[in-house]
């Protein structure tokens, strides 16, 4: 397969992947929870399959308290302790301590920016390595392949769907962040 959007249309994708396709990748997301759960989960991919974490989706969202940035942020010993005994969730001390501590540096960005989507307006437009290295100073654990990933699931990278994909047409009519603007 040489795409996502061929890939969810094969006969060896589980279900979840066309739900994924279909509904969320690529399509702009402003909400500051909805982008910290694409960052975190694209964070506990790595090394993974996209599989994985989206079969465990809906209990990362209860682990994490349906990703309320607050309330991530103000998670303590015994929260890290909690998420790292939780089979329903990938089980990376690294992992978990990334989504904590980014949710405090999107706390702290509001001071500047009012929001996580604020910050990543007002940087917009960038190269694949301009966001790269932005999001490495700001934030952990975010290598090129997850940023690359988090950016282009959240509409300010291309390539989320081909251009001949069904799918394609309904996130341009929403006009996402690379689409506005092109470099």
């Amino acid at each position: 397969m040489s795409s996502y959007c061929e890939y969810v249309r094969s006969p060896r994708a589980h279900p979840i992947h066309r739900w994924y396709h279909d509904h969320e990748h690529g399509f702009p997301v402003h909400d500051d929870n909805a982008l910290f759960e694409r960052l975190v989960l694209e964070i506990n991919q790595a090394g993974l399959s996209w599989d994985t974490v989206l079969r465990k989706l809906a209990h990362f969202r209860r682990a994490y308290d349906g990703f309320d940035v607050d309330t991530v942020a103000a998670y303590g010993e015994a929260d890290r302790a909690r998420l790292l005994a939780d089979p329903g969730i990938i089980r990376n001390r690294l992992k978990v301590n990334a989504a904590i501590e980014n949710a405090r540096r999107i706390v702290a960005l509001r001071a500047d920016y009012g929001s996580f989507a604020g910050w990543l307006e007002a940087h917009h437009p960038r190269s694949r390595d301009e966001w790269v290295k932005l999001f490495k100073q700001t934030f952990v654990f975010t290598g090129g392949e997850i940023v690359n990933e988090f950016l282009m699931s959240t509409g300010y990278l291309p390539g989320a769907h081909d251009e001949g994909c069904p799918i394609y047409a309904r996130v341009a009519a929403l006009r996402p962040a690379w689409m506005r603007t092109k470099r």
